[in-house]
């Protein structure tokens, strides 16, 4: 427990030094006009997607559209942030997820809610993770941010638990290669800031 606890402060300690260096000291964040909150939904810039070169992960559409939307979860252990893509496109999604049901009692990939007075999916078979300094904004609307409702944010995050588990199994239910992007994400985080 020692020294589990010793390398959470570390990690800690390395993003907000990380953070600091791209944001200034004193920063929460609001040197960049966004303080990063859980249960929001961001937009990513197109840099995090050049760096990590993952064709399956669902990217930022053509001509600087910020689609799709992406729900927002911290790793308590690494201080991560774990990004769950969202889809209007509930009919579809909706049968993969009644399908799965129906074979394996349960969908784990799926979660369908509701977000911004509208149904919603919840990708968690493309979530991934991310330093802060990729996210570009918040999603609002009429320039409030929108946050996800209680008990979606409940059942997302625990089903996220459940498939890292699964994944750090070897059991793949996810489309992108998310031990790859941690370890790509943890690796930038421990890099020493100029």
């Amino acid at each position: 427990k020692i020294l589990f606890a010793h390398r959470k402060r570390l990690i800690n300690v390395r993003l907000e030094n990380f953070v600091a260096s791209s944001f200034g000291r004193g920063y929460s964040f609001r040197r960049c006009n966004m303080q990063i909150q859980e249960g929001y939904v961001y937009h990513i810039n197109d840099g995090y997607f050049e760096k990590v070169q993952d064709d399956k992960l669902m990217q930022n559409k053509e001509n600087g559209t910020y689609r799709p939307t992406f729900f927002c979860m911290r790793d308590e252990k690494t201080s991560l942030l774990w990004m769950v893509p969202m889809s209007t496109r509930v009919e579809k999604f909706q049968a993969i997820h009644d399908k799965q049901v129906a074979r394996y009692g349960k969908c784990l990939t799926i979660v369908i809610g509701e977000y911004d007075n509208r149904k919603a999916a919840f990708l968690l078979q493309n979530m991934f993770p991310i330093l802060p300094k990729y996210l570009d904004h918040i999603h609002t609307r009429n320039g409030n941010p929108v946050p996800v409702k209680h008990s979606i944010q409940l059942e997302v995050k625990s089903k996220l638990k459940q498939v890292r588990r699964l994944t750090a199994r070897g059991i793949k239910i996810v489309f992108p290669d998310i031990l790859r992007l941690e370890k790509l994400m943890l690796e930038e985080l421990e890099e020493p800031q100029n």
